[in-house]
């Protein structure tokens, strides 16, 4: 499940990943993901869920800063308005959620990964020496479900 980003902001970051992530593991879009896993058999009260979580105005997310992968970069961010969002969800699918989903949380947008270290720490310095803060929207909710690779979108849904 992910956090759906205003058109600019998905643009942006697409465009990052394109020209940074190698071509053979980029199987979809750039993302700000809220939760890695969910059972399948419940996606009917998943779907609920999110939709009655996106029965709210859509919020900006600030670009804070850049996060070295140690084989990746990412850029963080921060949002008290998205946190809150997951923390109720992450009440709600509490039975549900992997380890993974139960770690605290740090939104990101992964631009790079899976490179040899010393490439992903030279972006790291490059986008870093650029960097300055800004605000994206985000604009709703997505869920997807996993295919071996690629991932194929389920629903999305956005906030008013």
């Amino acid at each position: 499940m992910t956090a759906l980003l205003d058109d600019d902001a998905q643009e942006r970051f697409d465009r990052l990943r394109a020209e940074h992530f190698p071509p053979e593991r980029n199987h979809l879009a750039a993302h700000v993901t809220l939760f890695h896993a969910l059972p399948g058999e419940q996606v009917d009260a998943v779907r609920a869920d999110l939709a009655a979580a996106a029965d709210r105005d859509a919020f900006d997310v600030a670009v804070t800063g850049l996060r070295f992968l140690g084989r990746g970069v990412a850029y963080t961010l921060e949002s008290a308005e998205l946190a809150a969002v997951r923390r109720r969800l992450a009440t709600t699918w509490e039975p549900w959620l992997t380890p993974q989903d139960r770690q605290r949380h740090a939104p990101h947008v992964t631009v790079q990964n899976k490179v040899d270290p010393a490439v992903a720490r030279d972006l790291h310095g490059r986008l870093l020496a650029g960097f300055t803060p800004w605000t994206v929207r985000a604009r709703g909710l997505g869920l997807w479900r996993y295919l071996g690779g690629p991932w194929a979108p389920v629903d999305d849904h956005p906030f008013r």
